[in-house]
């Protein structure tokens, strides 16, 4: 199903909310909030499924032990889960990017953690690089801004990089 620029706006801010409220309720605890990097119009098919359930999995394995609250949702609008744990922000983030650097799939993982004024703690924050881009060397950020690569050429990479990662399993 594709999705409209207003769903996906209406989507995030609800995201938002929600985040807003688990803070709230936890107030000295970390909240990790998960989302699945698909590009273009469709945000929920076979391949972000996989893709969410494997992140979802790397997730509780690194947090063992950790976790207070999780909270899933599968949207038309794409995957999210939230993680309410009692690491620290610091540590938090450390794991969540070696999780995003490290698991084969973890390119294709969003996973923000929101400091006390619910603002996402920076990779560089805790010695980590800004992400890479997934068809070349640039900083990720940098070749979304510019949209270096269609949705198509991204598209491929990704679904090249599901289908390895499910014969392996």
């Amino acid at each position: 199903m594709e999705i409209t620029l207003d769903k996906l706006l209406a989507s995030r801010d609800r995201r938002v909310e929600l985040q807003q409220k688990l803070r709230e309720k936890h107030p000295n605890l970390t909240l990790m909030c998960l989302t699945v990097i698909m590009p273009g119009n469709v945000k929920r098919n076979l391949s972000s499924i996989i893709v969410s359930q494997a992140a979802v999995n790397a997730i509780l394995n690194r947090l063992e032990g950790n976790i207070v609250e999780i909270i899933t949702r599968d949207l038309e609008t794409g995957y999210e889960a939230y993680f309410v744990t009692s690491l620290s922000q610091y540590d938090a983030k450390k794991t969540a990017c070696g999780i995003e650097d490290n698991h084969p799939l973890g390119r294709l993982f969003d996973i923000d953690i929101f400091d006390n004024d619910g603002l996402p703690v920076k990779r560089e924050t805790v010695g980590f690089a800004p992400r890479r881009c997934l068809m070349c060397d640039n900083e990720a950020r940098y070749c979304m801004r510019n949209r270096t690569h269609t949705p198509q050429e991204l598209n491929v990479k990704i679904q090249e990089m599901i289908d390895a990662y499910v014969q392996q399993l």
